[in-house]
Formats: structure tokens, sequence, C-alpha cells
């Protein structure tokens, strides 16, 4: 109907008739909060290009816990640094790894969060590729063998999810493989399954020390043009068994997520990377931008896409606000 018979303003006048027909709630239980683990004890290191984000022991990593879930956020995914790296990755699958550690003392201190834990070699390589390397080139298949033994570890330790983040051709099934042989098919697999080689993960290479030392990604991670290909791995994984899947970087990638919403029938997480959080916080820091007005509606912005988890730095800070209002 025309105005002035129709008038959207009305349903604008006041906040809780906003609230009475807002479209998209946000709340803590969307979060998932990334953790860095690394060596040593009482070791809580700020990373210099993410604020606030820092490298933790595994007893800082357990009292960081403790907060997280004091906030109502449901869940944490563990990132870990090695003492050693190596040319395949080795510590990524010891028993007595960081993030093995981590989730060890998580569980033995009988905090209330979800456990998720990347799989992933780069940060173990001491090249930091996300495989092993075969006549200079990342080699898919032997790299296959390496995750489905980090991801069992895990499973082993105690983790509730795994996710699989390095974009090898058939991982998920290699990995629910692994997993079923081993009596763990209740642990489900989150896959990175539309993970684009972004200009965005700067400052995570910094937090994970993960920085390729040769060449770039762009042989494994896809192509920031490219749409339908995102359908094409995500259904891969699904059919390989992935339980759920997510898009990476969330901003830039809206589109993406709608696109594989309103595809599939499984949760779809998104994450708000670490170049999108660096950014905010650098423009906040110049006094260019409200930065809870701004989170919040950036958050809203990839919920309101259709992810139904939101891996994202600015959780605790998100969570505070929000049980504010």
């Amino acid at each position: 109907m025309p105005f002035p018979i129709h008038r959207p303003r009305r349903l604008r006048r006041t906040e809780l008739l906003r609230s009475m027909v807002r479209e998209t709630e946000l709340s803590a239980n969307d979060f998932i909060y990334p953790l860095f683990v690394c060596p040593g004890k009482r070791v809580k290191k700020e990373i210099r290009s993410m604020p606030g984000v820092f490298q933790m022991s595994v007893d800082e990593i357990v009292k960081e816990c403790r907060e997280v879930a004091r906030l109502g956020i449901p869940a944490i995914i563990l990132f870990g640094i090695p003492e050693e790296k190596d040319d395949v990755g080795s510590h990524a699958t010891i028993e007595n790894g960081v993030v093995q550690q981590a989730i060890r003392a998580i569980k033995k201190a009988k905090i209330n969060l979800t456990v998720i834990t990347d799989v992933c070699l780069c940060e173990y390589t001491n090249h930091g590729h996300c495989g092993v390397i075969e006549a200079g080139d990342v080699a898919n298949d032997p790299t296959l063998e390496i995750l489905a033994r980090e991801a069992l570890s895990h499973a082993q330790a105690g983790a509730d999810i795994v996710a699989p983040s390095d974009m090898m051709d058939g991982r998920v099934k290699r990995i629910r493989e692994i997993l079923d042989d081993n009596g763990f098919s209740n642990v489900p697999i989150l896959s990175y399954a539309a993970k684009y080689c972004s200009g965005f993960y700067g400052p995570f290479r910094e937090a994970a020390e993960s920085a390729p030392k040769f060449g770039d990604r762009r042989s494994y991670q896809m192509d920031p043009a490219n749409r339908h290909e995102a359908l094409k791995e995500v259904f891969a994984d699904i059919e390989e068994g992935a339980d759920m899947v997510m898009v990476k970087p969330a901003l830039a990638y809206l589109d993406i997520i709608r696109e594989v919403r309103n595809a599939v029938h499984v949760p779809v997480a998104a994450y708000n990377v670490s170049g999108e959080y660096s950014m905010v916080k650098a423009a906040v820091r110049n006094g260019w931008l409200d930065e809870h007005r701004v989170v919040l509606e950036l958050l809203t912005s990839i919920k309101r896409a259709g992810a139904d988890l939101i891996l994202t730095y600015f959780a605790k800070d998100a969570a505070r606000w929000l049980a504010k209002k």
C-alpha cells in the first residue's frame, strides 16, 4: 500500500516497538571464542596486531575459559603454538601437545564449555603451510593422514568438536573414518568448508606464528572471486561426513553465508576473522568509530546473513554489551 496509508516508521517509534518486530536477535549463545595456546606457565602475551587478544599458556587458558563461561558464551576454539616446528608438523599429533594439554586441563576444571579444536598444520610446520611439502608444493594425500591423526589426538584428549581448516581435498572423509574406527563416532566435525584465500588473515598469522615462509596458499584455499565453488566445497564436505560447515572470512563473504544457509540443512558457522577485528580496533583507537555500536552491528549482519554460529574475537565484549541491553 502507498503512503500515507502505509507508514513503516510507525513500528520504529520506540525501543519497545522496535524490539517487538526485530527480525534478527543476537545473543552470547551465538558465539565461539578463539584462543591461542602456547608453551610455558603464567604466559599471557598480547598480540601486537590484535589488541585485547593474547597467546596464553595452559594455566592462563583455564582462567580465560572460566570467564568465557561466566559470560554465557557456549564454546571456544583452540589454536596451538608448539614448542618445536618441523617440516611435517609432527607436534600437531603428539599426546602432550599444547592443544591436547589445554583440552585436558579445561575438562579437568569442569568448565561448562564446548571445546572445539582447529585441525591444521600451519602453526606446526617450519614452512608455515597447511600440509606436507613435496616438489615445492603442498601434497594433498600425504597431508590427510597427519590431519587425521591430529584430529584423533584431540578427540582422545577430550575435544567435543574437531574443526579441519586446512582445505585439503578429502580431509573430512579421512577424519571421519579415523574417529569412527577409534570409538569417537559421536565427535562432530565442523568443517571450514568455504575458506577463502583472504588478505584478512594477516593478524592471525602473527597470533598463531603461521605465516608461510614461501609462496602463498592460493593452491588450496579458495579464490575470493568464486561463489558457486563454495557450494561445491560445502556439499562435498557434508557428503564426506561434516556435521557443520563454516564460511571464512565473514564480512566480505556475507553473500556466501546466505548462499550456504539457503542450500544446506546443517548448522552454518562464520568466522569474523583477525583482519576484520583489527580494522575495527584500529578505527576505534583513532576515535573514528563507536566500538560498541559497530561491533554489534557487524555481528548482527553475520547472523542476518544466515550464520547460526559466529567465531569472533569480539565475543567477550559483545556478550557483556548484550547482557546490559
